[in-house]
């Protein structure tokens, strides 16, 4: 409801409306996500989390082995397309339950192009929770998908995301916060200052990534002043390049608790450049839409699988598992959404597994390294450096493939394969 509101007021009202209007629709559309998000079973999944942070490692192996058994029955009983995949390659309830972590390879893999085709219906359950919501994933593959999430799914997954990605990094949801992401905030790629919207009700200050160079470098500083930020979130590159303008400009910005990057890769200059410009340390995670797996970084610096969140597989292009040090392709097997289970999906990602010899204790599978390319860059004429266009597409179901293509500064191709073509109306709507 929420977001189909606030899709709404971006083509219509908001789009129009001065700035303090905006900021009002910003933080009730703010207020929807945050009752959607922390509401509900939020906290008592907050503390089951906490609780099981220090398992050994003894316990997250019978963990992982109880939940893997559960989500595999209860796709074999309600999701028909697993009900017939499996017993198409021989698996049925008894030999279900005798599956482990070693045998979990004989289930086949789900393919991105499956999910795909069969996600909005054969792949979901027919038990499901109430007041689901499919949400489609960044398609940085060029392909995105329809995740449905129940309000409660959500709520375990946030919930983690809590513990092990905020609370690692000594900061919390109930702090300020600063963000950059793909929401089109500021709506004109034309537009004046200030390139901030504040949501009053999550405590964020969403910053654009859209209009991003040195000119426009001291308005982002005037709105983390502003509203006290005391770390900031979203999209690696985006966040990278806005503290090297703040650098090369000798703009001096307050001390911060923590960079919580994600989207893309975190390379050492990005770290180096955070550290110099905020005085704190950056955060790497590993996560998804698809929400069926979770890395994070702890506060000794080491990379974390979460196992509550899911069990991932790392496989050599025989499909068997790698060493530790040696670079595999990750699969995962989904713990918190029953509505559409997502079992061995090919998320098309990679990690270098390493040896969890941390500090911090945490009995948690360590990863070496998320290995992945840096985001390409689109440049704008006026300097502004912007990345991940895939909030372009969405709503466009019948795009199965997107390129952005930029060969000169202020001019960009974009090609899309369909399923059926785009309407004048899709069209129309996204060239603007």
């Amino acid at each position: 409801m929420f977001k189909k509101l606030f899709l709404g007021f971006s083509e219509n009202i908001y789009g129009k409306s001065p700035v303090w209007l905006q900021h009002v629709f910003v933080s009730l559309y703010g207020y929807g996500w945050k009752r959607r998000r922390f509401g509900g079973i939020f906290q008592q999944e907050y503390h089951a989390a906490k609780e099981r942070e220090n398992y050994s490692a003894a316990q997250w192996q019978q963990y992982t082995q109880e939940h893997l058994q559960k989500i595999l029955l209860h796709a074999f009983h309600h999701v028909p397309y697993y009900h017939e995949v499996f017993l198409k390659h021989g698996i049925d309830e008894n030999k279900i339950k005798q599956i482990t972590h070693e045998t979990i390879r004989q289930v086949p893999v789900l393919q991105r192009e499956a999910l795909r085709k069969y996600g909005t219906t054969t792949l979901l359950s027919d038990a499901r929770e109430k007041q689901g919501q499919f949400f489609s994933s960044s398609g940085s593959t060029g392909s995105p998908v329809e995740i449905l999430y129940s309000h409660a799914m959500h709520q375990r997954w946030f919930a983690l995301f809590e513990r092990s990605v905020r609370n690692w990094a000594g900061v919390s949801s109930n702090m300020m916060r600063g963000m950059i992401g793909g929401r089109k905030v500021v709506p004109s790629a034309i537009s004046k200052p200030p390139y901030y919207r504040y949501n009053f009700f999550e405590k964020q200050v969403y910053f654009s990534a859209y209009h991003i160079n040195a000119a426009h470098a001291k308005n982002y500083l005037d709105g983390i002043k502003k509203y006290g930020v005391l770390y900031m979130t979203g999209y690696a590159m985006s966040n990278f390049f806005l503290a090297k303008f703040f650098k090369e400009l000798q703009l001096q910005a307050p001390q911060l608790k923590a960079v919580l990057t994600s989207s893309e890769k975190l390379t050492d200059e990005m770290r180096a450049v955070f550290k110099e410009v905020y005085h704190c340390k950056t955060f790497d995670s590993w996560g998804s839409v698809e929400a069926c797996g979770l890395v994070t970084e702890c506060e000794h610096g080491s990379l974390h699988i979460n196992p509550d969140a899911g069990f991932i597989e790392v496989l050599d292009e025989n499909m068997q598992p790698v060493k530790t040090g040696q670079r595999g392709n990750v699969y995962c097997t989904g713990f918190l959404n029953y509505d559409q289970p997502l079992i061995r999906y090919a998320i098309g990602d990679s990690f270098i597994p390493g040896e969890n010899n941390c500090k911090c204790g945490r009995s948690m599978p360590a990863v070496k390294e998320i290995t992945g390319r840096t985001e390409d860059v689109i440049h704008g004429k006026d300097g502004r450096l912007m990345v991940r266009f895939h909030s372009v597409f969405y709503g466009l179901l019948s795009i199965k493939k997107s390129q952005v293509i930029q060969e000169m500064p202020g001019s960009i191709l974009v090609k899309v394969v369909t399923d059926g073509g785009l309407s004048k109306t899709d069209e129309t709507t996204r060239s603007h």
